[in-house]
């Protein structure tokens, strides 16, 4: 049958790629490692240093995952390959739909995995701390705010990732002022990494009654969470902590809370806060989270090979260059301008779908057609 032997033809050339994530994983060495990690936790005393034992088991976890999902490839592989042919023994026309979706299903994680392997960096595989900020227009560039937090979120619930949002300052009217979110899971700063900097809007204000074109600006900040394993050298007398009591109403954005913390760092003037949190504490805690990414970013940015050489706060690290533009009307368009990848499938973009333009950007700064923002 044709349909079957196009269908083959399809598989077999998912072969290599199977083959060169085998190489990639290295899964040789990978289960070798697998065994040492193993030897090491049956060791007597090995949970007498918790950091150490949690870091073993933390990378044991990691790389029998690697491991899982390299076999899950090639079992897949091998199960359709058998569904071929059954088919095409027993002239069966009926597999044929189930065989083109699993074909299909395997080729999506395949792109997915692949992409991934491009993903280094040392933070790559942290969480991300996303934080929009509205630019010069009031409430038009307020409301592009909140659907930029809408078209992440929407994202970040499509891969599976765990949102939360931080800290938040309301629209006078309507949208949202600034928003700071956190998304866990792995590989989330790899891919949203692509994100940083200025979008542009441009559609029929929903504001104004003359229906006049308005442009309108957000800038996305894009930081990985700094876990506790990586000292970052802030002192103390360099901290100074307000409390506030939060300023939202509730709704979608927040559980009220009466012991909101801001934390200034008073050598570089940098301002992070948490409102959203059950406790003082727990505030203070993600506000110090916030701090710390955004010293580390700042001085792997300016290549400094100190905390203390950030002298004060740039302001093109939190605006950056615009990256993207989204046209809604006289026509509809979403264009990287880095890139120059683009879809006309403006309500797909503000629904989440963004693989389209992560992918785009993560190929070409492997390429070194781009520069790292």
């Amino acid at each position: 049958m044709v349909f079957l032997e196009n269908l083959k033809s399809q598989l077999e050339a998912l072969g290599p790629v199977i083959k060169e994530l085998h190489d990639v994983y290295d899964i040789d060495n990978i289960t070798e490692r697998i065994d040492e990690l193993h030897e090491k936790a049956a060791e007597p005393g090995f949970w007498d240093d918790i950091d150490k034992s949690q870091s073993v088991l933390q990378e044991t976890r990691n790389l029998e995952s690697k491991v899982e999902r390299y076999k899950d490839f090639s079992t897949s592989y091998e199960d359709i390959e058998v569904m071929i042919e059954m088919a095409a023994e027993e002239d069966d026309e009926s597999m044929i739909d189930e065989i083109k979706q699993e074909v299909e299903t395997l080729k999506q994680k395949l792109d997915e995995a692949s992409l991934a392997t491009l993903l280094t960096g040392e933070y790559d595989r942290s969480n991300a701390i996303i934080t929009l900020h509205a630019g010069a227009g009031g409430t038009e560039a307020q409301d592009w705010t909140e659907m930029l937090f809408r078209m992440y979120s929407r994202w970040a619930e499509k891969h599976g990732f765990k949102i939360s949002t931080l800290d938040f300052v309301e629209g006078g009217e309507a949208g949202l002022k600034s928003i700071t979110m956190m998304v866990e899971g792995e590989n989330a700063y790899g891919y949203l990494k692509s994100e940083a900097g200025v979008h542009r809007l441009v559609r029929i204000s929903p504001f104004n009654a003359a229906g006049a074109r308005q442009t309108s600006f957000s800038a996305a900040d894009v930081m990985p969470e700094i876990d506790d394993s990586i000292e970052v050298d802030i002192r103390p007398e360099d901290i100074e902590m307000q409390v506030f009591r939060s300023s939202g109403a509730g709704g979608q954005h927040i559980n009220k809370t009466s012991s909101a913390v801001r934390l200034i760092h008073k050598p570089t003037g940098i301002v992070t806060s948490c409102q959203t949190q059950r406790s003082q504490f727990q505030n203070r805690e993600y506000a110090m989270k916030l701090l710390k990414a955004e010293l580390v970013k700042i001085k792997e940015q300016e290549h400094l090979e100190k905390i203390s050489d950030i002298k004060g706060v740039q302001k093109e690290i939190a605006w950056g260059s615009q990256i993207r533009n989204y046209v809604f009307m006289p026509y509809t368009l979403v264009k990287d301008v880095r890139t120059g990848y683009e879809t006309a499938n403006v309500d797909a973009v503000m629904d989440g779908d963004l693989d389209g333009f992560i992918n785009a950007y993560l190929k070409a700064l492997s390429l070194g057609e781009i520069e790292k923002n």
